[in-house]
């Protein structure tokens, strides 16, 4: 797999949660970290996701916002 993305982070699918329309993908790092991604119900089908299935997460993003109070 090639890919523009710079952040690319190598997990474990920790948890499916299918919805109507979306599906809620939690993806476990090996630090212990959890990631939470919201995707299609097609797209999280096509990629045939569930627990313990090796994954990688990109993110892509021009802008990160940081807030404090």
């Amino acid at each position: 797999m090639n890919i523009s993305a710079r952040n690319v982070l190598k997990g474990t699918v920790k948890n499916v949660v299918p919805g109507a329309v979306n599906t809620e993908v939690v993806i476990e790092l090996p630090a212990g970290v959890e990631i939470v991604s919201i995707i299609t119900k097609d797209s999280a089908e096509r990629l045939q996701l569930s627990a313990g299935s090796e994954v990688y997460a990109v993110i892509k993003a021009s802008d990160v916002m940081i807030a404090a109070d």
